[in-house]
């Protein structure tokens, strides 16, 4: 399979919605993990990896629902080196045409004494079992060996040449914790194609950490030494300071194709719309000089650079907008556009509503077009998401007013709705905003300590729309949401109160589960 391979086209494999998600902060719901992976297949990626499946109920759901609903890319799910993880993988994976179990273990020294307690020769055999195992319930199983890039060089080739005798049709060789650097880095890859007899048996694949903010350089020096395939992820999301940035590693191979003699099959025009939906939905904003994607990557203010842009755009730009999809002005629509323009921009938007859902966003669409003279793709996008989350309001915010200035105590007074019953009361503040969620804690008598709070305008103008994004600590659980709206306190207040929601929601699932007796979630 892999001898009729293009030898120079690099396999994309996008993990956001597994390592992306585990990002301090990010929150995705079900629906917004289908819409996302929807978008990814546009941009053409060739692995999807949807999820963990072991991990929760719901994780196991989503990545089933990819599996069963996207096409175009392999669907991944990944696993432990452990047959229940396996199991519960098959099942979420085996749903759609091209499944993908991916299983993992730690091969690191430091791994091996601290974490698993086990020789080298446990972990191969280990490795070699569950390899086997998983063959059994899936054609396409990719093995990762953890910590590769500390692991000595001599036992990870042993372990890399057993599991492609066991069956790992792609083995990745990744970059944990971020530790290692690109000479370093391609030099072992160099030396596994150098000293593993069957290694063109197999992909070889490369999982990158930023922590050194040296990601998209380790995954460029793997390829340059043989590697195949690359596993990114939307804007750099992931654990700690994240993984490779998918746009900066593309987008590096076809602008220097003359220096990498390398390609992707990646539709580089839906770079930009993917990376605005990505943040839009997990609430982690682009960095405004971030490249490629960040809103500064193709502005000019220096004079000279103007001067020379207008004469020539290549003066000062390696890549064009267009070639990720801007088009320039995204303004799109007005108060007095119709149901029909609206959803048909929703579409083209990659957002798929019911009719239910597009009346309550349409309607939402005039209350703020209303009260701002511009809309813009983003702020259709955010009162999209609005609409998507599934998760039943256990209270709404029914009511806010609030009174601050200098030399005046910050005061709230909020009304909230739950189900029939309507609850009012007022507290302060060192401010409005936390005068506004001391009184939400007030009436649903629910405390919970805010860990972090950011705010974000989510397009131009004074008259923009904020979108702020809260964690909160409810004594052992952290609970994330987000709002939008013109008014920054009432998107702090709504963002707060949905996690209280959430919390509620979650609380109410592992009651329900420990009555039927099943795994809580």
């Amino acid at each position: 399979m892999t001898e009729s391979r293009d030898k120079n086209r690099v396999i994309i494999f996008d993990t956001t919605l597994r390592d992306g998600e585990q990002a301090p902060g990010a929150s995705l719901n079900h629906r917004e993990k289908i819409e996302i992976a929807h978008a990814l297949a546009a941009l053409n990626v060739d692995v999807i990896e949807a999820g963990f499946p072991i991990a929760s109920p719901g994780d196991f759901a989503a990545v089933k629902a990819v599996a069963e609903q996207v096409r175009g890319p392999v669907i991944a799910g990944l696993a432990r080196c452990v047959e229940k993880d396996i199991d519960r993988c098959a099942e979420a994976v085996c749903a759609g045409p091209r499944p993908r179990i991916h299983v993992f273990l730690a091969t690191s020294a430091i791994h091996r004494k601290f974490k698993l307690r086990k020789a080298r020769s446990e972990i191969i055999r280990q490795a070699v079992a569950m390899v086997k195992y998983a063959r059994r319930r899936c054609a396409d199983v990719e093995f990762s060996a953890e910590d590769a890039a500390r692991t000595e060089p001599d036992f990870l080739a042993q372990v890399v040449e057993a599991v492609i005798d066991a069956g790992a049709g792609t083995v990745n060789i990744p970059d944990t914790v971020g530790y290692a650097i690109p000479n370093q880095y391609g030099e072992l890859i160099a030396g596994l194609y150098e000293t593993v007899p069957n290694i063109h048996k197999a992909v070889i694949s490369v999982h990158c950490h930023n922590d050194l903010g040296l990601a998209v350089a380790n995954s460029i020096a793997a390829v340059q030494n043989g590697a195949r395939a690359v596993e990114c992820t939307i804007n750099g999301l992931g654990e700690r300071a994240g993984n490779c940035a998918l746009e900066e590693f593309v987008m590096a191979l076809r602008t220097r194709a003359d220096a990498f003699h390398l390609h992707t099959q990646i539709n580089t025009r839906e770079i930009h719309r993917v990376s605005r939906m990505v943040s839009r939905m997990t609430g982690i904003a682009v960095q405004r000089n971030k490249a490629i994607v960040g809103a500064n990557a193709f502005a000019h203010e220096a004079g000279v650079h103007q001067d020379g842009i207008l004469k020539d755009r290549r003066t000062y730009e390696i890549m064009r907008p267009e070639d990720i999809g801007i088009e320039g002005s995204d303004l799109v629509l007005g108060k007095h556009s119709g149901r029909h323009a609206f959803r048909d921009k929703l579409t083209r938007m990659g957002m798929t509503l019911s009719d239910s859902e597009i009346e309550a966003a349409y309607n939402r669409f005039i209350e703020l077009a209303d009260k701002k003279k511009h809309i813009y793709d983003d702020d259709l996008l955010s009162i999209a998401r609005e609409q998507m989350d599934e998760m039943p309001n256990a209270y709404l915010l029914d009511y806010l007013h609030v009174s601050a200035g200098t030399g005046t105590i910050p005061t709230a007074t909020l009304r909230l709705k739950r189900g029939t019953h309507v609850s009012q009361d007022a507290g302060c503040g060192d401010g409005p905003v936390d005068a506004a969620l001391k009184t939400i804690d007030r009436i649903t008598r629910i405390r919970g300590r805010l860990l972090d709070f950011s705010l974000q305008a989510i397009t131009v103008g004074k008259d923009a729309m904020g979108e702020v994004t809260v964690r909160v600590q409810f004594g052992k659980e952290i609970v994330s949401a987000k709002a939008a709206s013109t008014d920054i306190v009432e998107a702090g207040a709504k963002a707060y109160l949905s996690c209280v929601n959430r919390l509620l929601f979650n609380r109410a699932l592992r009651k329900a589960a420990s009555r039927k007796g099943t795994p809580n979630p």
